[in-house]
């Protein structure tokens, strides 16, 4: 049973992503839950999540919670599909930490036959969605997207090579009934997912999620103002700012998280 979590004067959702990708689950939060602070932690100073092997990708996200936890996350969630396949290994963590994939696969409609997943290298490997989303009659085609995510982090979507990598990607996936889109960087390139799979359904896992954790705090759905978002990053902060404002058409201002430079190296 979810339970309902009254908005405590001290509450406050950290969200990690290695880059910008979570930044499409912060503009779902703040149409469905504007009353509630957020950390925002981009970790673009670390080794892709995808790149790392599990056990160090493990430490490094416990690294990244107990900061946010330090500086007065009480929940994180992880806005990224990479990070989310080792969810099980962060129970030493210092607050309650939730991923992204469960979402994606609670997402998709039960009567669909044929359902197409496109992710990271990582993603797609562990077969978390392939395995969530077997039934019997159905087929699921999974497909690395790995190029897209940093065409979009780089701010070149819709660019001939970013047009011919999605094509190539989606060409094997032309008939499946919904599309999940397991890399929260791919729905700020949704018109281009569309006009590239027109009978599709395009499913964003940021959406349940977002539409979970506004369920969690009832009081930050019915607020009027909007709460305090704070932006944090191991990389550029600059680059931060640009290619949000690029792809997601947010701007924000980001601080770069200094002292953790030599844990990123």
């Amino acid at each position: 049973m979810i339970s309902l979590r009254p908005l405590a004067e001290d509450a406050c959702l950290g969200i990690i992503d290695w880059g910008i990708g979570g930044v499409g689950l912060l503009q779902a939060l703040d149409r469905l839950a504007p009353g509630l602070p957020v950390l925002y932690w981009s970790d673009a100073g670390a080794t892709p999540y995808g790149r790392m092997h599990p056990d160090d990708l493990t430490d490094r996200l416990l690294t990244v919670i107990t900061a946010l936890a330090d500086r007065g996350a009480t929940e994180v969630v992880l806005a990224c599909n990479a990070a989310s396949t080792v969810l099980g290994l962060l129970d030493a963590a210092p607050v309650p930490v939730e991923g992204i994939i469960a979402h994606g696969l609670a997402s998709v409609p039960e009567e669909l036959v044929s359902v197409g997943v496109i992710g990271g290298q990582r993603t797609i490997d562990g077969g978390h969605y392939r395995r969530g989303l077997s039934r019997p009659g159905r087929t699921v085609l999974s497909r690395v997207a790995q190029p897209l995510s940093a065409h979009i982090e780089a701010g070149r979507i819709g660019s001939p090579q970013f047009h011919t990598d999605l094509t190539n990607i989606v060409a094997p996936l032309q008939h499946v009934q919904a599309l999940v889109l397991a890399c929260t960087h791919y729905p700020a390139a949704n018109e281009w997912f569309a006009a590239a799979l027109p009978d599709a359904l395009l499913i964003d896992p940021a959406e349940h999620l977002a539409a979970a954790i506004a369920y969690r705090y009832p009081e930050a759905m019915s607020a009027k103002h909007l709460a305090a978002r704070v932006f944090l990053t191991t990389g550029d902060p600059d680059a931060m700012r640009h290619g949000a404002a690029r792809a997601w058409g947010t701007m924000l201002t980001a601080t770069a998280v200094r002292e953790q430079r030599a844990l990123a190296s």
